[in-house]
């Protein structure tokens, strides 16, 4: 064989196939991807590795599947500051400010903010977290300086589609955390309104309302029934997808009216935790995919290892994609990670 016809033959070898990882399929150009992870924190011990090995440590393994998304959004857990005084509480967090580089290098396009450690530093460091994500171009809603901007929708038009995400929390330090008329703090879903009234808003001039919800008890593997009631209730207001988070584990999927509901997308740069052990860093990257009218799914697991999420093998990805359909209701999981509604 000559050297050119072997030349010619390895790189025929090495050029993906469409639709592969790094490809795009005939007319993939038109459809919008989305992807979404669960819980990032900063500090602690990721913190310490970031310090060690740098910003974007936490998110090397990962950023090729967040940058490849339109749109690509987390739960940040942590305050961004260098201000305020530490909540009287069991773990307070604050991160540098300087850490915010690594979400933008990992293609994070922003983040909601209604958790249960926003103001693990006060409202000062809460109004400093939003600043420093404007400063690093990361949008960000579900906490602000009043409950009109907690409740303010992150929004971004790819591809002549107006897509929204409302953040809001039934985890907070007491009521002195809730976003008031004139009192800094975090969107509140521990009643049913503003919420349900954002959301209506939201359902009338953009073309996706997405809910990230920080809910349910920590290291459960389902949810509480007021989660389910809820959200029904944010479905029923014009929500067209439901994601969770705060409980550190990964927890099921239901479809309510067709409309999916993500309990918890689990951990995704976090500490391991001593209290939940093992089952606290398995994860998983979630992907929407929006093709004309039609919305797809997929899961592609991931597991947490030194404050790090990693993808992994065949092997792990089926023991979680096992463990997904076993927690869930009326949802089914394919090998290849497509979730899909019973029927």
């Amino acid at each position: 064989m000559r050297k050119g016809v072997i030349i010619l033959f390895l790189v025929l070898l090495l050029v993906p196939a469409p639709g592969a990882y790094g490809a795009k399929a005939p007319g993939a150009e038109k459809d919008i991807t989305l992807a979404f992870a669960g819980d990032i924190l900063l500090d602690g011990f990721v913190g310490e590795q970031i310090a060690a090995y740098g910003v974007k440590f936490p998110f090397v393994k990962v950023a090729p599947a967040l940058q490849q998304a339109d749109l690509a959004f987390a739960n940040l857990e942590t305050p961004v500051s260098t201000r305020g005084k530490p909540a009287a509480k069991s773990f307070v967090f604050r991160s540098r400010p300087a850490t915010l580089a690594g979400l933008s290098f990992a293609g994070i396009d922003g983040v909601t903010l209604a958790n249960n450690h926003i103001l693990d530093y006060g409202p000062d460091a809460m109004l400093d977290t939003l600043s420093y994500l404007d400063q690093y171009k990361l949008g960000h809603t579900g906490a602000g300086k009043n409950a009109a901007e907690a409740f303010m929708p992150y929004t971004k038009q790819i591809k002549g589609k107006r897509i929204a995400i409302l953040g809001a929390s039934r985890v907070l330090s007491g009521p002195s955390w809730h976003a008031g008329a004139s009192r800094p703090g975090a969107a509140s879903a521990y009643e049913p309104e503003p919420l349900l009234q954002a959301i209506r808003k939201s359902a009338q001039t953009d073309d996706y309302t997405i809910v990230y919800m920080h809910w349910n008890e920590e290291f459960k593997d389902y949810p509480l029934k007021e989660s389910r009631t809820l959200a029904r209730q944010m479905i029923d207001s014009g929500a067209d997808i439901i994601l969770g988070a705060h409980s550190h584990t990964l927890m099921g999927i239901e479809y309510y009216k067709h409309k999916p509901i993500y309990y918890s997308l689990g951990n995704f740069v976090f500490n391991r935790s001593t209290r939940g052990g093992e089952k606290t860093v398995h994860s998983m990257l979630l992907r929407f995919t929006i093709s004309g009218e039609e919305l797809s799914a997929r899961i592609t697991p991931v597991k947490i290892i030194g404050g790090q999420p990693n993808l992994m093998g065949a092997a792990y990805n089926k023991e979680t994609i096992g463990l997904l359909n076993r927690l869930s209701y009326n949802a089914r999981i394919g090998a290849d990670g497509a979730v899909t509604e019973k029927q």
